[in-house]
């Protein structure tokens, strides 16, 4: 699920590069959760990412990380929270109590 958020993060706009504290804000979850899940999706090519070319001291910041989808990341990452959302649909089908019904 932590991964489907930050693909959903993502995916509102393919184009944007976003950094890390706003993919956690967008995707609902905590950097240490994101950064592992960023790192695996970057090295499977689902990602680029690049460092911000700024002087720390001037920003007064560390510089930031930014990511975005990669081309073929784009059309994986469709499939693969349309995949999930069918899965999630047919189990709630199977199990309507467990989809907000009642016990």
């Amino acid at each position: 699920m932590p991964t489907l958020s930050v693909l959903r993060a993502l995916l509102d706009d393919p184009s944007r590069e976003m950094y890390g504290t706003e993919i956690c804000a967008e995707a609902g979850l905590a950097s240490g959760t994101i950064h592992p899940i960023l790192a695996r999706l970057e090295g499977m090519g689902w990602l680029v990412s690049r460092w911000e070319d700024v002087d720390p001291r001037t920003e007064g910041r560390p510089r930031r990380r930014y990511y975005r989808l990669s081309g073929s990341g784009v059309a994986q990452a469709r499939d693969a929270v349309i995949r999930a959302d069918a899965r999630r649909a047919q189990i709630q089908r199977g199990f309507p109590k467990l989809a907000g019904g009642s016990i």
